[in-house]
């Protein structure tokens, strides 16, 4: 049996294991993801997991607007 068997052409996950889920935006304020996309990910297609990580981007903006916690105690 040879390597190739359990190589598989997926989109890796875009986690970088910072798992914490923000309270009022409900993504992970490490990959972006809402709940449902990084509990289902490993049975999404292709596809959809190549949608998600197209809209990933985007919503980084939506946890840059939050002004409280340590960033605005540091005036960042």
């Amino acid at each position: 049996m040879t390597d190739e068997v359990w190589r598989r052409d997926e989109i890796a996950s875009p986690c970088i294991k910072v798992c914490v889920i923000h309270p009022a935006e409900r993504i992970c304020t490490g990959c972006f993801r809402t709940i449902d996309e990084i509990s289902s990910w490993s049975r999404k297609t292709p596809e959809e997991r190549r949608e998600i990580m197209t809209a990933l981007p985007s919503r980084a903006g939506l946890l840059n607007k939050r002004r409280g916690g340590r960033a605005a105690r540091l005036g960042s």
